[in-house]
């Protein structure tokens, strides 16, 4: 759980960052990046202080965000956390999350939810997705997630039972093949490699500096100091070197910032890796 009460909301434009949870990983920081050199590990600490936990454990936020419509119609919201204390993401998650009591603070009821992106299907970004009766915890949005995602999933996945049966039988599972535009503004980027239907989600921004949510492209700042770092639980490391890489040009040639699941600061400015570049 988080303790951070002023950094459980935080907003550039039209994204809500909403911190669903922060805790300590099952792996250190140098266990979960051994490619990492002392040069790449000082840079993230610049970087990213806050991750930065007791006897080189890694400290994580888990993070979702809302992107409201330009028009006041709704909401679009991309992960879904942490979830509850009999979610998924129990084993291992510092549940239950707050995502219900955040979204009800920012003034989002789950009915003005229209569209639900799910960056990815592990635990941490589907927890609150359902409930443990098989109910879609947004009842009016469609659950959009890349094709290549569901199929490459395992059955015996505890997300498969929590996520992906209960949603299909509620007609509310979206299935996508590559690059899509949700609404002028919101568009799909696939990113794979972390897992095989990965996708982070670009919202253009008229009057300021585009936002991409890179769901789990980037997990922490020494990814951000070094793309070349591979994580240990990418399941295909050269494919998602590939689309961080990838992703990171874009954003730095377009000048877009970076919204981050599990840095412990939502948003980062890659051209200059300085302060968060919060509400510009």
């Amino acid at each position: 759980m988080s303790d951070r009460a002023d950094e459980e909301m935080t907003r550039m434009g039209p994204v809500t960052a909403l911190l669903d949870a922060t805790g300590l990983f099952f792996k250190s920081a140098r266990d979960a990046f051994p490619g990492a050199v002392a040069a790449d590990w000082a840079a993230a600490a610049a970087l990213d202080p806050g991750a930065v936990g007791p006897e080189g454990s890694w400290r994580l936020d888990f993070r979702c965000f809302a992107v409201a419509d330009p028009n006041g119609a709704g909401w679009t919201l991309i992960d879904a956390g942490v979830g509850p204390a009999d979610g998924p993401g129990a084993p291992w998650c510092p549940v239950p999350g707050r995502l219900p009591e955040l979204l009800t603070t920012a003034g989002i009821d789950r009915s003005d939810v229209h569209t639900v992106v799910l960056t990815h299907l592990h635990e941490d970004h589907t927890g609150w997705a359902a409930d443990a009766a098989g109910r879609p915890y947004f009842p009016r949005a469609r659950y959009v997630v890349q094709r290549a995602e569901t199929a490459a999933l395992d059955r015996l996945d505890p997300v498969w039972g929590w996520v992906v049966e209960p949603l299909r039988a509620a007609g509310q599972l979206h299935e996508v093949d590559g690059g899509h535009r949700l609404r002028p503004g919101v568009t799909l980027l696939p990113t794979p490699g972390h897992t095989p239907g990965h996708q982070s989600v670009l919202v253009e921004r008229p009057d300021g500096r585009d936002v991409l949510v890179t769901g789990d492209l980037l997990v922490h700042a020494v990814q951000l100091a070094a793309p070349g770092v591979a994580y240990a639980h990418e399941r295909d490391p050269v494919a998602a070197r590939t689309s961080r890489e990838e992703l990171l040009a874009r954003a730095a040639d377009s000048g877009a910032v970076l919204a981050t699941a599990h840095l412990t600061r939502p948003f980062v400015d890659p051209s200059r890796y300085g302060p968060p570049a919060v509400g510009t």
